[in-house]
């Protein structure tokens, strides 16, 4: 789940809205949307998850997925796409079948008030400072494979840099055990 801390921190979030076509709930009243923040954002680069919401789920084959989506009203979808605008790039199956469209807009999140992550508030949407095209999403996975890479080469170097001085310091105890000679 992204991270957003310190103030100011929520507002005026560039974010990106992946939306499936069969995305409605059983009702109709509500449909999921993946609302991640933009890579492109100055809150994105270092994020090693850019979705608002990402809680894990194990399937029926034992492996561990993550559920992104978050339903939000058909009024709160239409002020989403109303804020994009035109800034929007169609989602393609395999077969180069529309089965969804990506949103870019702006606006604040807040807290979920039911579940876990972070949710739009839909009344403070407006027009994104960047555009999506055909390479948003795969610019979306580079950015958060980027940061991952970064974190974990950065725990290794301080794993690596402590462990010299454990050495030292065992090192130090065998020293002052040995008795002296006098």
């Amino acid at each position: 789940m992204a991270l957003l801390k310190g103030r100011g921190a929520m507002t005026g979030v560039n974010l990106i809205a992946i939306v499936r076509k069969k995305g409605f709930t059983r009702d109709g009243k509500s449909q999921y949307a993946d609302i991640q923040l933009d890579a492109r954002d100055l809150r994105g680069p270092n994020q090693t998850n850019l979705h608002l919401k990402s809680d894990p789920v194990r399937g029926e084959d034992g492996k561990v997925r993550h559920n992104n989506g978050a339903p939000y009203s058909i009024s709160q979808m239409e002020e989403i796409t109303k804020a994009a605008g035109s800034n929007t790039e169609p989602i393609l199956d395999k077969d180069g079948n529309e089965v969804g469209t990506v949103y870019g807009f702006k606006g604040n999140v807040m807290p979920s008030t039911r579940g876990t992550g972070l949710v739009v508030n839909t009344k403070s949407v407006e027009a994104s400072e960047f555009e999506v095209d055909s390479k948003t999403l795969d610019n979306q996975l580079t950015s958060m494979r980027t940061a991952r890479r970064a974190e974990a080469a950065a725990k290794e170097s301080q794993a690596q840099a402590s462990a010299p001085e454990t050495e030292w310091e065992q090192a130090a105890e065998v020293e002052v055990d040995q008795p002296t000679a006098g």
